[in-house]
């Protein structure tokens, strides 16, 4: 069985950092994604999706993202079925992130003085190579034929 999804939006709001009764971290969210097509008023319409994520997903969600800001989240679809105080069945469907990167540039979203624009870092605090640095081997080319 497969259950994976990718949405990108915008937030709707400020993440909410919580945490659990054992210490674990969680932040819940709204993204709202546009369609790609128009109704027949000629209007797009929004989908509004629940985002939960768990751990340092969570803390790098809160800390790094505000509302407004384009969000790429990757996860899994998940139902949750609970009885509310007035004793009626409820349904939630959300997305549980794996991981979440970021959509726009820093100049492009809400500034919340982060120092990540213009590249994608996963969510857990992984960043791409600053200052220039490469993890490539330089190819000697001496005869211009291709090494493969």
């Amino acid at each position: 069985m497969l259950n994976r999804i990718v949405i990108m939006g915008r937030l709707a709001r400020d993440p909410e950092l919580r945490r659990t009764q054992s210490g674990i971290a969680v932040t819940s969210f709204r993204i709202a994604c546009d369609r790609d097509f128009k109704s027949q008023n000629g209007e797009k319409g929004t989908d509004w999706i629940d985002v939960v994520a768990w751990r340092q997903t969570a803390e790098f969600v809160s800390k790094y993202f505000s509302k407004g800001r384009m969000a790429i989240v990757e996860g899994r679809l998940q139902s949750r079925d609970w009885t509310d105080k007035d004793g009626n069945k409820r349904t939630a469907i959300e997305v549980v992130a794996d991981n979440v990167y970021f959509g726009d540039s820093k100049r492009d979203g809400a500034d919340r003085g982060d120092s990540f624009g213009g590249f994608n870092a996963p969510a857990g605090g992984y960043s791409a190579p600053i200052g220039g640095t490469s993890e490539f081997a330089e190819i000697d080319d001496e005869d211009g034929e291709l090494p493969f």
